[in-house]
Protein backbone atom coordinates (compact mmCIF):
# COMPACT_ATOMS: atom_id res chain seq x y z
CA UNK A 1 0.00 0.00 0.00
CA UNK A 2 1.41 3.44 -0.89
CA UNK A 3 2.48 5.79 1.89
CA UNK A 4 0.57 9.08 2.04
CA UNK A 5 1.40 12.45 3.57
CA UNK A 6 0.72 16.13 2.89
CA UNK A 7 3.16 16.07 -0.08
CA UNK A 8 1.28 13.21 -1.75
CA UNK A 9 -1.83 13.43 -3.94
CA UNK A 10 -4.20 10.60 -4.77
CA UNK A 11 -5.59 11.05 -8.29
CA UNK A 12 -8.78 9.04 -8.82
CA UNK A 13 -9.21 8.70 -12.57
CA UNK A 14 -12.63 8.53 -14.26
CA UNK A 15 -14.55 6.24 -11.90
CA UNK A 16 -17.78 7.06 -13.74
CA UNK A 17 -20.89 5.10 -14.58
CA UNK A 18 -20.10 4.65 -18.27
CA UNK A 19 -16.79 3.00 -17.31
CA UNK A 20 -17.44 1.48 -13.89
CA UNK A 21 -21.00 0.20 -14.23
CA UNK A 22 -21.64 -3.01 -16.22
CA UNK A 23 -24.49 -1.14 -17.99
CA UNK A 24 -22.22 1.76 -19.01
CA UNK A 25 -21.68 2.66 -22.67
CA UNK A 26 -17.95 1.91 -22.39
CA UNK A 27 -17.99 -0.50 -19.46
CA UNK A 28 -14.54 -1.63 -18.34
CA UNK A 29 -14.46 -5.33 -17.39
CA UNK A 30 -14.22 -5.43 -13.60
CA UNK A 31 -14.58 -1.65 -13.36
CA UNK A 32 -17.24 -1.81 -10.66
CA UNK A 33 -15.13 -4.28 -8.67
CA UNK A 34 -12.34 -1.77 -8.04
CA UNK A 35 -14.59 0.86 -6.42
CA UNK A 36 -14.26 -0.53 -2.84
CA UNK A 37 -10.47 -0.71 -3.28
CA UNK A 38 -10.37 2.88 -4.58
CA UNK A 39 -12.41 3.93 -1.53
CA UNK A 40 -9.81 2.30 0.73
CA UNK A 41 -7.12 4.44 -0.90
CA UNK A 42 -9.29 7.56 -0.48
CA UNK A 43 -9.72 6.79 3.23
CA UNK A 44 -6.01 6.16 3.75
CA UNK A 45 -5.02 9.29 1.82
CA UNK A 46 -7.42 11.62 3.60
CA UNK A 47 -6.46 10.23 7.03
CA UNK A 48 -2.83 11.09 6.24
CA UNK A 49 -3.63 14.64 5.09
CA UNK A 50 -2.97 13.93 1.41
CA UNK A 51 -4.76 15.77 -1.35
CA UNK A 52 -7.42 13.74 -3.18
CA UNK A 53 -8.42 14.83 -6.69
CA UNK A 54 -10.89 13.18 -9.06
CA UNK A 55 -10.93 13.38 -12.85
CA UNK A 56 -14.18 13.14 -14.78
CA UNK A 57 -14.73 12.74 -18.52
CA UNK A 58 -17.27 15.38 -19.48
CA UNK A 59 -17.90 15.21 -23.23
CA UNK A 60 -20.38 17.16 -25.35
CA UNK A 61 -22.94 15.06 -27.26
CA UNK A 62 -20.97 15.51 -30.50
CA UNK A 63 -17.18 15.35 -30.59
CA UNK A 64 -14.49 13.98 -32.91
CA UNK A 65 -13.56 11.80 -29.92
CA UNK A 66 -16.64 9.63 -30.62
CA UNK A 67 -16.84 6.96 -33.32
CA UNK A 68 -20.08 8.44 -34.70
CA UNK A 69 -18.18 11.70 -35.35
CA UNK A 70 -15.05 10.09 -36.83
CA UNK A 71 -13.24 9.10 -33.63
CA UNK A 72 -12.40 5.85 -31.87
CA UNK A 73 -14.88 5.50 -29.03
CA UNK A 74 -18.59 4.83 -28.59
CA UNK A 75 -20.53 7.74 -27.11
CA UNK A 76 -19.65 7.89 -23.40
CA UNK A 77 -19.57 10.26 -20.43
CA UNK A 78 -21.73 12.89 -22.11
CA UNK A 79 -22.00 15.84 -19.73
CA UNK A 80 -25.07 15.98 -17.52
CA UNK A 81 -26.00 12.32 -18.15
CA UNK A 82 -26.03 9.26 -15.90
CA UNK A 83 -23.02 7.86 -17.76
CA UNK A 84 -20.87 10.89 -16.91
CA UNK A 85 -21.73 10.83 -13.19
CA UNK A 86 -19.16 9.51 -10.75
CA UNK A 87 -20.07 5.98 -9.64
CA UNK A 88 -22.60 6.20 -6.78
CA UNK A 89 -20.51 3.94 -4.52
CA UNK A 90 -17.37 6.06 -4.98
CA UNK A 91 -16.41 8.10 -1.90
CA UNK A 92 -15.75 11.67 -3.09
CA UNK A 93 -13.59 13.71 -0.71
CA UNK A 94 -11.86 16.23 -2.93
CA UNK A 95 -12.07 18.40 -5.99
CA UNK A 96 -13.36 17.05 -9.30
CA UNK A 97 -11.60 18.17 -12.48
CA UNK A 98 -13.61 17.69 -15.66
CA UNK A 99 -11.90 16.99 -18.97
CA UNK A 100 -12.98 16.77 -22.59
CA UNK A 101 -15.78 19.30 -22.18
CA UNK A 102 -14.91 21.19 -25.34
CA UNK A 103 -14.87 18.03 -27.42
CA UNK A 104 -11.17 17.49 -26.81
CA UNK A 105 -9.52 14.17 -26.02
CA UNK A 106 -8.81 13.86 -22.32
CA UNK A 107 -6.80 10.73 -21.67
CA UNK A 108 -4.39 12.23 -19.14
CA UNK A 109 -5.68 13.89 -16.01
CA UNK A 110 -3.11 16.62 -16.70
CA UNK A 111 -3.91 17.65 -20.26
CA UNK A 112 -6.45 17.65 -23.05
CA UNK A 113 -5.75 17.59 -26.78
CA UNK A 114 -7.73 18.93 -29.71
CA UNK A 115 -8.32 15.80 -31.84
CA UNK A 116 -8.20 17.85 -35.04
CA UNK A 117 -5.29 20.29 -34.49
CA UNK A 118 -3.29 18.40 -31.86
CA UNK A 119 -3.17 21.51 -29.66
CA UNK A 120 -2.64 20.61 -25.98
CA UNK A 121 -3.98 22.48 -22.93
CA UNK A 122 -3.80 21.90 -19.18
CA UNK A 123 -6.79 20.53 -17.28
CA UNK A 124 -5.67 22.52 -14.23
CA UNK A 125 -4.44 19.44 -12.37
CA UNK A 126 -0.76 20.45 -12.47
CA UNK A 127 -1.59 23.88 -11.12
CA UNK A 128 -3.78 22.38 -8.39
CA UNK A 129 -0.97 20.05 -7.31
CA UNK A 130 1.62 22.84 -7.38
CA UNK A 131 -0.52 24.98 -5.04
CA UNK A 132 -0.32 22.17 -2.48
CA UNK A 133 3.41 21.52 -2.94
CA UNK A 134 2.74 17.98 -4.14
CA UNK A 135 5.80 15.82 -4.81
CA UNK A 136 4.29 12.35 -5.17
CA UNK A 137 1.20 11.08 -6.95
CA UNK A 138 -0.74 7.85 -6.49
CA UNK A 139 -3.04 6.95 -9.39
CA UNK A 140 -6.10 4.68 -9.22
CA UNK A 141 -9.20 4.29 -11.39
CA UNK A 142 -10.15 3.59 -14.99
CA UNK A 143 -8.93 2.53 -17.40
CA UNK A 144 -5.45 1.08 -16.99
CA UNK A 145 -4.59 1.13 -20.68
CA UNK A 146 -5.78 4.68 -21.39
CA UNK A 147 -6.48 7.37 -18.80
CA UNK A 148 -4.63 5.74 -15.88
CA UNK A 149 -1.56 5.10 -18.03
CA UNK A 150 -1.53 8.57 -19.58
CA UNK A 151 -2.02 10.27 -16.20
CA UNK A 152 0.83 8.29 -14.61
CA UNK A 153 3.17 8.84 -17.56
CA UNK A 154 2.50 12.58 -17.63
CA UNK A 155 3.03 12.75 -13.86
CA UNK A 156 6.53 11.33 -14.36
CA UNK A 157 7.17 13.72 -17.28
CA UNK A 158 6.26 16.60 -14.98
CA UNK A 159 8.74 15.45 -12.34
CA UNK A 160 6.47 13.70 -9.86
CA UNK A 161 7.22 10.36 -8.25
CA UNK A 162 4.24 8.32 -9.46
CA UNK A 163 2.71 5.11 -8.15
CA UNK A 164 -0.16 3.09 -9.60
CA UNK A 165 -2.09 0.74 -7.30
CA UNK A 166 -2.53 -2.40 -9.38
CA UNK A 167 -5.60 -3.76 -7.60
CA UNK A 168 -7.35 -0.37 -7.84
CA UNK A 169 -7.28 -0.17 -11.65
CA UNK A 170 -8.90 -2.13 -14.49
CA UNK A 171 -8.24 -2.26 -18.23
CA UNK A 172 -10.47 -1.89 -21.29
CA UNK A 173 -8.27 -4.40 -23.20
CA UNK A 174 -9.55 -3.48 -26.67
CA UNK A 175 -6.80 -5.86 -27.76
CA UNK A 176 -5.99 -8.74 -25.41
CA UNK A 177 -3.04 -7.79 -23.22
CA UNK A 178 -3.41 -4.00 -23.55
CA UNK A 179 -3.71 -3.64 -19.76
CA UNK A 180 -0.55 -5.63 -19.09
CA UNK A 181 1.30 -3.73 -21.82
CA UNK A 182 0.22 -0.46 -20.17
CA UNK A 183 1.55 -1.63 -16.80
CA UNK A 184 4.86 -2.56 -18.42
CA UNK A 185 5.06 0.80 -20.21
CA UNK A 186 4.40 2.66 -16.97
CA UNK A 187 7.02 0.65 -15.11
CA UNK A 188 9.55 1.24 -17.89
CA UNK A 189 8.94 5.00 -17.60
CA UNK A 190 9.65 4.97 -13.86
CA UNK A 191 6.14 4.57 -12.45
CA UNK A 192 6.02 2.32 -9.39
CA UNK A 193 3.33 -0.35 -9.76
CA UNK A 194 2.23 -1.71 -6.38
Amino acid sequence: MPAYDERTALVVVDVQNDFADPEGNLSVPGGHEIVPRVNEEVATATAAGALVVYTQDWHPPDTPHFEKDGGTWPVHCVRDTWGAELHPDLVVKGDVLRKGGGGWDGYSGFSIRDPETGEVESTGLAEHLAERGTERIVVVGLATDYCVKETALEAVEQGYAATVVRDAIAAVDLEPGDGQAAIEAMAAAGVTVE
